[in-house]
């Protein structure tokens, strides 16, 4: 057996409702001052004001900083970090997004009492050192999985990004609750989907860290993922498929944490970053084409998840039968959850896919996982095939 290292958050709470008793939960962890990080939508919503009371009535003292934006830059990350400090929490939540939960971990590592490290000192892999205050993630979207990796990403520049990787990012408790989630609208549930699906095909092909671990969690993600995305989207109420799409989302996001994800990332980070395309949409906008690329490497492991994806659908066949019933599936996604299927169809130019495919080339932290070389001609070709 390949040596593998393994790395998680330590607690996962997946229960509809257990949001009520975040204050209960910061206490029991010893906080006195709680510094709550989310963004303007969580405030718009009111998704914090049934929580909020219960903070008083634990004896904690509670802030709430809700301007963090989505690709979150640099000054929002210090902006929060610097009321963290002033108020002297001892326990940071990241309640929203991607983007949120990236924030707060980075806050919870910065506002510790004995960092001394600036934001600039912990870009890269494993440069963060020291220790952080604790932290709970609760996300309200099921896509990102950021309440189970030990990444955030940073806007550092007009359409530049810089990540920080490290297991000090990692929480002490996700709290997976679908009640969070019932109001999302079908595009967001439908992109935030693609986007977890995403993570659990590209963790179980990735080409240097898939280990036994990622692959039982990739595999499960999917099928939980397959099974309750339509539901969702077209039946947002539904709370078991709500918790499940989390669950789901929670289990792809371990395992690419631990088995990073390749191409399909790598030419989804240049369209948001040019126009501003959500991630998990950009993902979804590219990801039949590059599987397609990469079956001539991947048809076996492919063939492995089509059935999960499938289910009583299948058609009994061959390896590339298998893998091209998987791809088929995977591009009738946008479609049938009503999210545009080519990059024209989201504002991207033709006159900007070289632009774009250079910029993917840039991406090599990511391309290296892939099972497939990755050229910039390939690139391009890729663009082309989605436009």
């Amino acid at each position: 057996m390949q040596s593998f290292s393994f790395a998680t958050t330590a607690q996962i709470l997946c229960e509809a409702g257990a949001a009520l008793r975040l204050a209960s939960l910061c206490r029991e962890r010893g906080a006195r001052a709680v510094l709550i990080v989310t963004d303007p939508g969580i405030a718009r919503l009111g998704l914090l004001e049934p929580l909020l009371p219960g903070f008083a009535a634990q004896g904690l003292t509670v802030a709430v900083f809700d301007q963090v934006l989505a690709d979150p830059p640099q000054a929002c990350v210090l902006e929060v970090v610097l009321q963290a400090r002033a108020m002297q929490a001892d326990l940071i939540v990241g309640f929203g997004g991607g983007s949120s939960m990236d924030v707060a971990k980075l806050v919870a590592l910065l506002a510790h009492p004995q960092c001394s490290q600036l934001l600039s000192d912990i870009y890269g892999v494993d440069q963060a050192r020291g220790r952080r205050l604790p932290l709970i993630q609760v996300p309200t979207t099921a896509g990102t999985g950021s309440e189970v990796t030990p990444i955030a990403i940073v806007t550092t520049g007009e359409h530049s990004k810089m990540g920080v990787v490290s297991t000090l990012l990692l929480p002490d408790l996700a709290l997976l609750d679908a009640d969070l989630t019932l109001g999302l609208p079908p595009a967001v549930t439908a992109a935030t989907g693609i986007d977890a699906m995403v993570h659990a095909i590209e963790a179980y092909t990735s080409k240097l860290k898939r280990n036994p671990l990622s692959n039982l969690l990739a595999r499960e993600a999917l099928q939980l993922l397959a099974g309750n995305l339509d539901e969702a989207v077209h039946n947002g109420r539904n709370r078991e498929a709500r918790q499940a799409m989390l669950l789901g989302a929670c289990l792809a996001g371990q395992a690419f944490a631990n088995a990073p994800v390749a191409a399909v990332h790598a030419l989804a980070y240049p369209l948001g970053g040019h126009f501003q395309i959500p991630h998990g949409l950009s993902n979804a906008l590219v990801l039949p084409h590059v599987l397609r690329f990469n079956a001539e490497a991947a048809a076996p492991l492919y063939a492995e998840l089509a059935p999960l994806l499938l289910g009583a659908r299948l058609q009994a066949g061959d390896v590339n039968s298998l893998t091209a019933q998987l791809i088929n599936e995977l591009a009738e996604l946008n479609p049938r959850c009503g999210l545009p299927t080519r990059l024209r169809d989201a504002g991207v130019p033709e006159s900007s896919l070289e632009h774009l495919a250079r910029d993917a080339m840039q991406q090599q932290r990511l391309l290296v996982n892939n099972p497939r070389e990755v050229s910039e001609a390939d690139a391009l070709a890729i663009y082309r095939e989605a436009f």
